[in-house]
């Protein structure tokens, strides 16, 4: 990200945060770079480099029009929830083939329907209070109100169902926070599939609170099935034996 020293005077600790998650900032002045502000290169650094792993700030909340401006101005991925921005990972093999999987069978029974399955990279934003904008990129959504997608092209909607697909750098975030946000926020159904425990699990969710949760492990069951959508499912062979 290139920035005027004017800016970075006058807002240090802004651009502070994005180095804290990774991000370099080139100074500039009068049009010519003079200086790079970057992390520093310590243990906790270098993991970032290697998974590309959820991270958080030390420099205090991040606000939804300085995610904003973070996410123009750099080529990485991103998500924030609840004031924290989160680098995300490039995905494993695996993970993409599964996605690959439960997006087909979702594509073949959702044609021709109102709602429509969708993928990362896709910005997916929630209002969970007036001061706490979220944004994340599901692995997968099915959205029921295309409406809700603005002229910028930006969908600030509330998705029917979501899906997870969990690595090492995400486990934690999946499970918990997105978790929490989605229920909060008013998704339907959350699925968290598991390929190295080759299991899923479905949340049926409502009112701000879990209704019901049911699993599926490969071997002992042929489709995980959704509660929301009668009729949909998709076979866990097809997704754990890429």
């Amino acid at each position: 990200m290139r920035v005027p020293s004017t800016k970075v005077q006058n807002n240090f600790g802004k651009y502070l945060k994005y180095v804290e998650v990774n991000e370099e900032i080139i100074v500039t002045k009068k049009g010519k770079d003079v200086a790079r502000i970057l992390p520093c290169e310590n243990s906790s650094s270098a993991g970032i480099m290697e998974e590309a792993a959820e991270y958080k700030t030390k420099s205090g909340w991040v606000t939804y029009e300085e995610f904003l401006e973070l996410v123009e101005a750099s080529d990485q991925r991103f998500e924030l929830i609840d004031g924290v921005v989160y680098n995300m990972a490039s995905p494993s093999f695996m993970h993409q083939h599964i996605i690959h999987e439960v997006h087909g069978a979702f594509y073949i029974w959702f044609k021709g329907k109102k709602c429509v399955p969708l993928t990362a990279p896709f910005d997916v934003t929630f209002l969970k209070a007036e001061d706490n904008i979220c944004v994340v990129q599901p692995d997968i959504i099915v959205m029921c109100d295309k409406e809700s997608v603005d002229k910028e092209g930006r969908y600030k909607g509330i998705p029917t169902m979501v899906i997870e697909v969990l690595s090492p750098s995400t486990r934690s975030k999946d499970m918990l926070k997105k978790l929490d946000l989605y229920k909060q926020c008013g998704v339907s159904e959350y699925w968290i599939i598991d390929p190295l425990n080759e299991h899923i699990l479905v949340y049926s969710l409502g009112n701000n609170d879990i209704i019901n949760s049911k699993a599926y492990r490969m071997g002992a069951d042929l489709y995980v099935i959704s509660d929301c959508f009668n009729g949909l499912q998709v076979s866990l062979k097809d997704m754990f034996e890429g």
